[in-house]
């Protein structure tokens, strides 16, 4: 089940949460920051993957969170190859695929999701929304809070004069 919301994806119970990084290991804005912030046991583990080369477009990166409340599981989400570039839709697709992978795997039951490369990454909510509802529309017993952008992640498509 999908449902849409809007506030601090942090403040979700959800037992996972999404948090959309780049292959660097750079966290230095928008939702990165505050789970950098909130989560830095997860984040140490993030940035030490990437100097390895582990972290990827497509791929999620998982942390289990070892504080006493909030989300079990971080998931980083990689919409970005250089925190500098935008996001690619192709990517996001790709990325939400292996999403679900995990999502069984771990036995999710409730994940909050932010609105993957709208921000920084330039994407047009419409498309990423289409997305998410493609890769978790068999899923009945799983409860997707899908975050809509505010204002400032709402990016007409590029190339378009608003």
């Amino acid at each position: 089940m999908i449902r849409y919301v809007q506030g601090n994806l942090l403040e979700s119970h959800a037992e996972a949460v999404v948090n959309t990084v780049n292959e660097v290991g750079v966290m230095g804005k928008g939702l990165a920051l505050q789970v950098r912030d909130a989560f830095p046991e997860s984040s140490g583990e993030y940035i030490r993957a990437c100097k390895r080369g582990d972290v990827r477009v497509g791929r999620m990166f998982v942390t289990r969170s070892s504080a006493l409340v909030g989300p079990t599981w971080i998931i980083h989400f990689p919409t970005k190859k250089h925190w500098r570039d935008p996001s690619q839709l192709a990517w996001v697709c790709d990325g939400l695929d292996d999403l679900v992978r995990v999502v069984r795997e771990l036995g999710i039951r409730s994940i909050a999701i932010p609105p993957l490369g709208c921000g920084n990454g330039g994407l047009d909510w419409t498309d990423v929304r289409r997305e998410i509802e493609r890769a978790f529309a068999p899923f009945v017993d799983v409860e997707v809070q899908a975050h809509e952008p505010t204002g400032s992640q709402t990016n007409p498509p590029r190339g378009v004069d608003v």
